[in-house]
Parts: C-alpha cells; sequence; structure tokens
C-alpha cells in the first residue's frame, strides 16, 4: 500500500484544516477514515477470494492425479487377477483332467459330476434376551460404576462393622 511518514501526514492534515476549516474536519476524518477501511476490507476479501481459487485448482489437480493413479492401480490389479485365474483354471483344468478320467473308468458311474451337499443353517443361538453392555466390566470397576442398584439401607448394612461378642457383651454391661 501507499507509505505515508508523519511528516507527510502532518502536512495533508494542515491543508485538510486550511480548507475544509476546524468545524467540519472531524466529521470529514470519520467519514475518510470508513472509506480507508472499507478499502482495506474489500482489498483483503479480494486475496481471500484468489488464495482460495489458487488452493482450489490445486486440489482439482492432486484430485485429477490421485483419480489417474487410483484407475492406474485398478487396471493393473485387474489384469494381474485374470491372468492369475487364467493360470488356476489351466492348471486345474490340467490337474483334473487325467484325474476325471481315472475316477470315471474306476467307478463306472461318472464320479466327476459329484457336488458336495450344502451345509445346513446352524442358528447362531444368540439369547437377544440378554444385554449385553457397551462398556467392559473392567473398565466400570477401574472407574467406580456402580452395577447394581442397592437401597439406602442395604449400603449401611453393607458397610456396618461387624457386632462383636454378640449377648455376652450386652451381659457384661
Amino acid at each position: 500500500m501507499i507509505d505515508f511518514g508523519f511528516d507527510k501526514i502532518a502536512l495533508i492534515g494542515a491543508v485538510a484544516l486550511i480548507v475544509i476549516g476546524p468545524e467540519k474536519l472531524p466529521r470529514v476524518a470519520r467519514t475518510v477514515g470508513h472509506l480507508v477501511g472499507k478499502a482495506q476490507r474489500y482489498v483483503a476479501d479480494v486475496k481471500a477470494e484468489v488464495n482460495r481459487s489458487i488452493e482450489l485448482e490445486e486440489l482439482q489437480k492432486m484430485k485429477s492425479q490421485f483419480e489417474t493413479a487410483a484407475r492406474d492401480v485398478e487396471s493393473t490389479v485387474r489384469s494381474e487377477v485374470q491372468e492369475a485365474s487364467s493360470s488356476l483354471s489351466q492348471g486345474w483344468s490340467e490337474a483334473t483332467a487325467g484325474l476325471g478320467e481315472g475316477l470315471a473308468g474306476a467307478t463306472g458311474d461318472g464320479a466327476a459330476g459329484w457336488t458336495p451337499a450344502p451345509p445346513a443353517y446352524q442358528h447362531p443361538r444368540k439369547n437377544w434376551r440378554v444385554k449385553r453392555g457397551a462398556v467392559p466390566a473392567w473398565y466400570k470397576h477401574r472407574e467406580g460404576v456402580r452395577r447394581h442398584v442397592q437401597s439406602g439401607a442395604a449400603r449401611v448394612a453393607r458397610f456396618r462393622p461387624p457386632k462383636v461378642g454378640g449377648a455376652a457383651g450386652g451381659a457384661a454391661r
């Protein structure tokens, strides 16, 4: 921005005092201050918008680079998987070609077409009536969280010291 020293500002103030007059000078100075503030805010907003647009362009470039890299990796993985599955199926067909002929000749009923039965469904046996807490019991114990509700009388009875001597202590009084 424009660089004003103290001497230049003093000269401008003296000329403004002579030209405008002492009655109108405070109001004019206040108006000029508001206008300068608005101009500074406008320049700051323009700078911020330019910076945002530059950052957006950089992010879009990075996004496109990542997308191309992801596509390259995907195509490479897809080709490798396809190559591996074709070699596996070729090896499997070679391995089972001789085996199928030997089984068919030995049993005579074509055992190569046999498929195992699908597994039977087993229920997971979850007890849905039992509530499962989200916080582990060891954490509750460490933090002192009460897991069981007790009445006030039950808590007093629990922490009351045991009676010493029983009936003999009362008779000795």
